[in-house]
């Protein structure tokens, strides 16, 4: 039976344990490398990330095995998934991190990893590390014969090893007989599950979807039209004929219920006393802009009487941050330009919106 989640996604059977944290947010997001193999036209990796030799846990960039802990704790991470690139062509950095990883949060932190690489002797030694889940993911070429490929081999020696094994590949419209063959090889395989990602366009990507035709399925998605009903089909007619649990994320899931869930766990542990935290996760700050930010903040203090707790220089961003109720109060009184701004708790600290207050 095919069971329904937020924003259009939907799985029959159980769900992968890496995707049940995911949704609630409590995956840590380990990017260990920008370098694949593949080629594949479909990638959305950033331009910053892809093909480069970079590491990042969530938005931020790791620069020594602390910050990598330090964010798995500010997201109160209940497990962590290692992406790429290929995280199997790095394996010793890899699995030097999933060790850490296990080491300050325990057997019951929950690892996942994505890799396009089916190299048997890699996985061994993956599956001593303390890895829990692997999802492989193989070119489109060969998802309509697996059988006495590399991928089946690895996918064997995974089971054996006592990984929880998969594929997770994009919903291609056009391609609905190739994922039916997939489908059926895992299934006698003895597979765990399939996950269907919605295609997405993405700021690297959109000329090669373009190219062959893909479109956007409306005004306010990057979803490729035909991808989710394509993914949705394949739940309703497998349900009937195989064991294996399949999996549809669609493209809003990831942003609207992943991303949101992981980021007000985020906020809610670095959120000061003068922030308020929207219903989306985000940061609402009051600041004031201005040359000399200490300065500033003395004198706000000492004209208006604003408690320390709730005012404070951002140096990195070279402003005085002031709580926004506070700051609508005096804006007015201000002789400096004042917004009440709102961004992600993220390492990166996007802001999303800006409104001057006076």
């Amino acid at each position: 039976m095919v069971k329904r989640l937020l924003k259009n996604s939907a799985h029959s059977g159980r769900l992968p344990a890496g995707c049940r944290h995911c949704g609630k947010g409590q995956k840590l997001v380990l990017f260990v490398t920008g370098i694949c193999p593949g080629k594949c036209f479909y990638c959305p990796l950033s331009a910053e990330k892809r093909g480069a030799d970079v590491v990042f846990a969530d938005e931020l960039r790791v620069r020594t095995k602390d910050d990598i802990v330090q964010e798995a704790e500010l997201i109160d991470a209940a497990g962590t998934g290692i992406t790429g690139g290929d995280p199997l062509r790095v394996l010793p950095r890899t699995i030097r991190y999933i060790r850490l990883l296990k080491d300050n949060f325990g057997d019951r932190h929950h690892i996942h990893l994505y890799t396009a690489t089916a190299d048997v002797k890699k996985i061994a030694r993956l599956s001593k590390s303390g890895l829990n889940e692997i999802r492989f993911h193989p070119p489109p070429a060969l998802w309509g014969r697996m059988d006495g490929s590399p991928f089946e081999r690895a996918i064997r020696a995974s089971l054996d090893a006592g990984l929880d094994t998969g594929i997770e590949v994009p919903a291609l419209p056009g391609m609905k007989r190739e994922l039916e063959a997939l489908v059926s090889f895992l299934d006698s395989a003895g597979a765990n599950f399939l996950n269907l990602n919605e295609l997405e366009f993405s700021e690297t990507n959109f000329r090669a979807l373009l190219q062959r035709g893909y479109r956007v399925k409306d005004d306010i998605s990057s979803g490729v039209a035909g991808s989710e009903e394509l993914a949705l089909s394949l739940l309703a007619s497998a349900g009937t004929s195989v064991s294996i649990p399949l999996h549809y994320c669609s493209a809003s899931y990831k942003d609207g219920v992943q991303l949101r869930n992981r980021i007000m766990r985020r906020a809610k542990n670095i959120a000061r006393p003068g922030d308020v935290i929207s219903d989306d996760g985000l940061l609402v700050k009051g600041v004031v802009e201005c040359r000399f930010p200490g300065r500033t903040r003395r004198a706000i203090m000492d004209e208006f009487g604003v408690p320390a707790r709730l005012i404070r220089v951002d140096g990195e961003k070279h402003r005085v941050e002031v709580a926004p109720w506070v700051l609508e109060k005096i804006a007015a009184k201000l002789g400096q330009a004042a917004f009440i701004i709102e961004e992600y708790p993220t390492a990166d600290r996007l802001e999303v919106e800006r409104t001057r207050i006076n």
